[in-house]
């Protein structure tokens, strides 16, 4: 009897960590970087079938998960700020100079609703504008009733949520001005 109450002790302990975790990116201070880079960073956590949820600036490159991530994976906290501006390389000298090209293909790949909002607020320019609370709706899902909450160690972070207990890594990009994590 006692060892049946131990195994089932024992099943009901380790029953949740047993179970698949899900996995998810949270962005938190994304300061962007090359756009190749996020191009194929996105595109390995869109196959993976990571959720990402934006919980602070996601500025420049790091925006293209608007257009990259299917929207059903996506979510917002109200910490969320999305910030645009047009691409840019450093010419001979070191300094930053438009990059046609480049800014083509972000507009390439934002939704049209981005790409209606960041033409109200001027367009891609060298000046960065800023998605943030009420612009958000309709374009990124809130994170509804998800509370966040941050333990580090070891550079691991859990994110705990009313439904589920989720793992993180953090994520670096190379090159890149980045601090997103994964969990």
């Amino acid at each position: 009897m006692r060892f049946a109450s131990l195994l089932l002790l024992c099943a009901a302990m380790f029953g949740s960590a047993i179970a698949p975790a899900s996995a998810t990116m949270r962005i938190s201070e994304d300061r962007g970087g090359q756009i190749g880079q996020y191009l194929q960073t996105f595109a390995s956590v869109r196959s993976s079938g990571e959720r990402v949820v934006v919980d602070g600036n996601c500025l420049s490159a790091c925006t293209l998960v608007l257009g990259l991530i299917p929207r059903s994976r996506i979510c917002a906290t109200p910490r969320a700020r999305f910030g645009f501006h047009a691409a840019w390389m450093p010419d001979d000298d070191g300094r930053p100079i438009t990059s046609p090209l480049g800014t083509q293909a972000l507009w390439n790949i934002y939704p049209t609703d981005v790409r209606r909002w960041i033409n109200r607020h001027g367009g891609l320019t060298r000046r960065m504008i800023y998605m943030q609370g009420d612009d958000l709706q309709g374009v990124v899902a809130s994170c509804g009733g998800e509370r966040v909450y941050h333990v580090r160690a070891e550079h691991r972070t859990h994110v705990r949520s009313s439904a589920r207990h989720v793992r993180t890594r953090t994520a670096r990009y190379s090159g890149g001005y980045s601090a997103s994590d994964r969990h």
